[in-house]
């Protein structure tokens, strides 16, 4: 079993974060939908405090994707609603073509980059992760300004001085200890998104920041609508790469509606292929 976080009541919804993240990135948006969901934040193999998978087992999108439903299968959850961010949300993504979920929200998702967009990225991946295992306890400590937070993570939140500084702190702890990392930014690097026609099956929404400087807006953005033209497809406003602490009310509004029931109204946010620049708070 996958280490996680439940809380709240509702239909289930769970939660998967990108690489080198842990599933404390979704504690805001979690803390705000307790009264209408019930949420399973997971630490994916080898991220947060979950072993690696098995020896010899390349850590794609899809084996990914499989640890996810071995553990909505072990959690008793059939069909429920999944989001992720960043590799999490390619994995959403994975979930919808596979028909296993109720409907996928996909924040950031990667797939949808060029080469020299995904260049980009792994070599900021790549540094990120070397500085955090190198410097980490000067970086620690660099964080606890403003301007420290601007300067180490400013390619990743949207708002980085306002960040919660021991949120910041861990971030670069887990990053430096995940076993998985180098692994996964290679299986990662050759993900390419393809066959968006085999999701129309399930509800999918994509979201994407205004100020995500890794996977790149608003170039990705356009390949994801382009390749996904039925999707739901919302901007989200002064967000970059890890919207759920850049702005989590707006976050949880946008999964409330994604992954709404009987007595919520999905369309509110826009019709399929649309870009809204914020979701209705309920």
């Amino acid at each position: 079993m996958l280490v996680h976080d439940r809380r709240g009541a509702g239909p289930p919804l769970v939660l998967i974060h990108g690489i080198g993240a842990r599933r404390g990135a979704w504690e805001p948006v979690a803390e705000r939908l307790a009264p209408v969901r019930e949420t399973f934040a997971l630490d994916l193999p080898g991220f947060g405090d979950s072993p690696p998978l098995p020896a010899g087992r390349e850590p794609t999108i899809d084996a990914y994707a499989d640890a996810v439903e071995r553990f909505c299968g072990a959690a008793g959850l059939e069909r429920p609603h999944v989001a992720g961010n960043s590799m999490g949300g390619a994995i959403a993504l994975e979930l919808a073509r596979r028909g296993t979920v109720a409907s996928a929200t996909a924040l950031s998702p990667a797939g949808f980059w060029s080469e020299p967009e995904r260049a980009w990225s792994t070599a900021i991946l790549r540094v990120s992760r070397l500085a955090a295992r190198r410097a980490g306890g000067p970086l620690r400590c660099a964080v606890g300004s403003a301007a420290g937070r601007v300067a180490a993570l400013g390619l990743f939140y949207g708002r980085p001085a306002a960040l919660d500084p021991a949120v910041a702190r861990e971030d670069l702890r887990m990053l430096g200890a995940a076993p998985a990392f180098e692994a996964t930014l290679a299986a990662l690097g050759r993900h390419r998104f393809a066959d968006g026609d085999q999701l129309d099956g399930v509800p999918v929404t994509i979201g994407w920041g205004t100020r995500d400087r890794l996977l790149l807006h608003p170039t990705q953005p356009r390949r994801a609508r382009a390749a996904l033209p039925r999707a739901r497809h919302v901007v989200l406003e002064r967000c970059g790469h890890l919207p759920m602490h850049d702005d989590p009310d707006q976050v949880a509004a946008l999964l409330r509606v994604a992954s709404g029931d009987g007595g919520e109204r999905p369309a509110a946010v826009g019709a399929p292929g649309t870009a809204t620049s914020r979701p209705p708070a309920g």
